[in-house]
């Protein structure tokens, strides 16, 4: 089936998007909700040239809606009914157990005529963290709840050592209630990797942001 991908940019998003490919889908555009000036992702605040470097590193066309929070079902709607006269029957999302989350999808697709598709819903944290790395995909935390993670957590990658230390300080592993947020920088879908180099920390209200100042697409053996 010819689907799109609710992209995020993290690692759910990712993961839903591969496990889609995997079962036979036709991925045709990612599909991200920015805000009203067009510069960053509605929730994570990821830029919107980390949000095109990944496009480009996976090679899916990228489409990207501008929306406040007010206006973000609408607009939402809006890109999926576009999406549906281009021919795109389903819709890929990486919601893992929020009923409200799911709610939320199934309504905005049925208002469409979308096909939801949620490959991830119900599967373990633990489970879906350790096939994400199993699978070879590199993400690194851009978000952090400060009343719960510790700054040093911005910039860190998610491996072995991140799950059990998390798992030990009762940090939800896929940070469902806001504790993180990753960026995915490489992995199966990669052709190449995203490098970032500069940053700087960022706040609002409670969450700190890692904000990427610059960044490059190398080759899978470049350094």
């Amino acid at each position: 089936m010819k689907v799109f991908c609710s992209w995020s940019g993290g690692k759910e998003s990712c993961l839903a998007c591969y496990k889609a490919i995997q079962e036979g889908h036709e991925i045709a555009s990612l599909l991200t909700m920015v805000t009203t000036t067009g510069n960053y992702t509605r929730s994570h605040r990821v830029s919107r040239e980390l949000l095109v470097a990944q496009s480009q590193a996976v090679g899916i066309p990228l489409y990207q809606r501008r929306a406040s929070w007010d206006t973000y079902e609408r607009e939402f709607t809006r890109a999926l009914t576009s999406f549906k006269r281009k021919g795109i029957e389903g819709g890929v999302f990486g919601d893992l157990r929020l009923d409200e989350h799911r709610e939320w999808v199934e309504r905005v697709c049925g208002a469409a005529g979308i096909i939801p598709l949620i490959p991830l819903w119900g599967a373990g944290y633990n489970d879906l963290l350790r096939q994400f790395l199993g699978a070879g995909f590199e993400a690194t935390i851009v978000a952090i709840r400060s009343d719960m993670m510790d700054v040093n957590w911005l910039g860190k990658r998610i491996d072995k050592s991140s799950i059990e230390y998390m798992e030990k300080n009762g940090i939800d592993l896929c940070g469902e209630g806001g504790e993180y947020h990753t960026l995915v920088i490489d992995g199966p879908l990669f052709r190449e990797r995203i490098a970032i180099g500069e940053t700087m920390i960022t706040r609002r209200g409670n969450i700190l942001f890692l904000k990427v100042l610059s960044f490059e697409l190398r080759g899978k053996n470049e350094q």
